[in-house]
């Protein structure tokens, strides 16, 4: 089988690992890394790149730039789409609420790997060919280095985007009562050793019902997780509290772990090596990568062409040719 894997070349977080692992179990697969311009013009690139030769094409990109291309997506059999970020399209607070349901919706063949279990769940009641496979880390770069870790509590990361809005107030207001550390590194070498500078790793994905890529990073490098409870989520990813992972469910419940983590360091000690095997042993790339390969290749739905008018409208305006 012939993959096409379109990403994107501006992340912040560096996936090059997951690309290569998912390269390297797929029969055949090209790896394209398109600029912001080239993903808001799909219908030039692909027609550049014989994409109809492909029995997939798997895009990751972001769901602002793929929404006003509908026409164009239509045209692509074995279209596969990886996303990280579907768990908006449930976030009432979320300028996404219900845009991936409204653009899967209207493409009935193709295939979405979303990285909640829950989202999965709930997509596939809206007759969309959702899969869950699970965000993960890459354990070439990150890992625990068993250096002295001199900053008690802290959370990396960002706090800008209106759904993080819940997570800004919750870990400001840690930070005053607790004196965690709130701040942002550069991804790569400055990531790493600050990951392995905390003790405890304050996670809030609040109101997500998925866990983000931080909290299997933090695990893997030997923090503790302490983490926002995401319910039923926690035991399908297999979370378990005070054995691999630390839930809560407030702030004031948040405080009252940290003071228990603090207060026993074998406790702490054997909470941060059960979470570190966990993460190692589940949710690396070499694990993932594989899944996603495994999942991309398998038998999608029959193929259902557009309608003469959109392949007729697709041919003029970009060259591109709709097999049938």
């Amino acid at each position: 089988m012939k993959v096409m894997l379109l990403v994107m070349d501006e992340q912040r977080v560096i996936l090059d690992r997951l690309y290569e692992i998912v390269q390297r179990n797929c029969d055949e697969c090209v790896v394209y890394r398109l600029s912001k311009k080239q993903q808001m013009k799909l219908g030039p690139f692909l027609a550049s790149v014989n994409y109809q030769d492909f029995d997939r094409v798997v895009i990751f990109s972001r769901v602002k730039r793929l929404v006003p291309q509908l026409r164009i997506l239509k045209c692509i059999p074995g279209l596969v789409f990886l996303e990280h970020d579907a768990y908006q399209n449930y976030m009432p607070e979320s300028k996404y609420l219900r845009v991936y349901s409204r653009l899967y919706s209207r493409l009935p063949s193709s295939r979405v790997l979303v990285s909640g279990a829950l989202v999965a769940r709930r997509m596939k009641t809206e007759n969309i060919d959702a899969v869950f496979v699970s965000k993960g880390y890459d354990e070439q770069m990150l890992h625990n280095t068993n250096r002295v870790r001199d900053i008690p509590v802290a959370f990396l990361g960002s706090l800008k985007s209106t759904e993080y809005a819940q997570r800004r107030a919750l870990l400001e207001s840690l930070s005053l009562r607790t004196g965690m550390l709130v701040g942002r590194t550069k991804s790569g070498a400055e990531y790493l050793e600050m990951l392995n500078r905390i003790k405890i790793f304050v996670s809030a994905d609040i109101g997500m019902n998925e866990f983000m890529i931080k909290n299997f990073e933090a695990m893997a490098c030997g923090c503790v997780l302490l983490a926002w409870s995401q319910g039923e989520e926690d035991q399908l990813l297999g979370f378990r509290d005070m054995h691999n992972t630390v839930f809560y469910r407030s702030e004031d419940e948040a405080v009252e772990k940290l003071q228990l983590l603090q207060s026993d360091p074998l406790l702490t000690a054997r909470i941060a090596s059960n979470g570190q095997a966990f993460a190692e042993s589940q949710y690396s790339f070499a694990r993932v990568g594989r899944t996603l390969a495994a999942e991309i290749q398998r038998e999608m739905r029959p193929w259902q062409p557009p309608s003469v008018l959109t392949r007729l409208w697709v041919k003029v305006r970009y060259g591109m040719q709709v097999p049938e």
